[in-house]
């Protein structure tokens, strides 16, 4: 199977991963693949091919992880990649970056990794470190396929702001203070009056409601919908 985009190595390695024991989202804070078990973190970047922009992507995302590997299609001219292989190693790790092959052709090892980043003695950026933690920890669905480009990311900000549509939807206008009751967190206010989206309105001091916009909006995440309307907080 040809690779047309980046996103096409995302599920194996997605499945590979969850299959270790990871927390696995796509399109963390710049990051195409955060994985995360327990306080390890590891961060992947996908090309289609490996080149300098990849290893440059790659170096930036040190700053945040300890443990970072690049992510490439297996090489379909194996001659050519033994050839080049020496070498390739060599600089991956003298970077302190790990290298895994995917294959999406029918294969009993779709992922293969290589070899693992060697530890580095390197200064973490610990509150970057700290947001990609986060927001793995704050999505409740992975609704982004790491390496993805020109489509709307659903970032844990936009999906606290899904579950206050929701609930406005099922509802009717309610206070901050009557939806953090919900589940909506403490950002409720926050996601209300800023209004980034175009999906609420003020209609009473204190008081919300959601908009057409709000409305037709819930129809582009029907997964997260789903997901949101079974939760017990949420009124029938």
């Amino acid at each position: 199977m040809r690779i047309s985009r980046e996103s096409d190595l995302y599920p194996p390695l997605q499945a590979y991963l969850t299959a270790q024991g990871y927390t696995v989202r796509g399109e963390v804070v710049h990051c195409d693949v955060a994985a995360s078990k327990g306080d390890e973190l590891i961060v992947i970047e996908l090309k289609r091919n490996l080149s300098l922009e990849l290893l440059a992507q790659a170096a930036q995302r040190q700053k945040r992880c300890a443990s970072v590997y690049v992510a490439i299609p297996r090489p379909p001219d194996v001659a050519k990649w033994k050839r080049q292989r020496r070498d390739v190693l060599h600089l991956l790790r003298r970077l302190e970056l790990g290298l895994i092959l995917v294959a999406l052709e029918h294969s009993r090892k779709p992922v293969e990794v290589v070899f693992h980043p060697l530890p580095a003695e390197r200064r973490l950026r610990k509150h970057a470190r700290r947001a990609v933690l986060e927001e793995i920890a704050a999505r409740s669905l992975d609704l982004n396929a790491g390496g993805s480009t020109r489509r709307k990311l659903v970032t844990a900000y936009r999906e606290q702001a899904i579950r206050i549509a929701v609930i406005l939807a099922q509802t009717g206008p309610m206070t901050p203070r009557q939806l953090r009751e919900h589940g909506t967190g403490t950002k409720t206010l926050s996601i209300l009056s800023r209004n980034v989206y175009g999906w609420f309105t003020r209609i009473a001091r204190g008081l919300y409601a959601l908009t057409e916009t709000g409305h037709a909006a819930q129809a582009e995440y029907p997964e997260l919908v789903a997901q949101i309307t079974r939760e017990p907080t949420i009124p029938a």
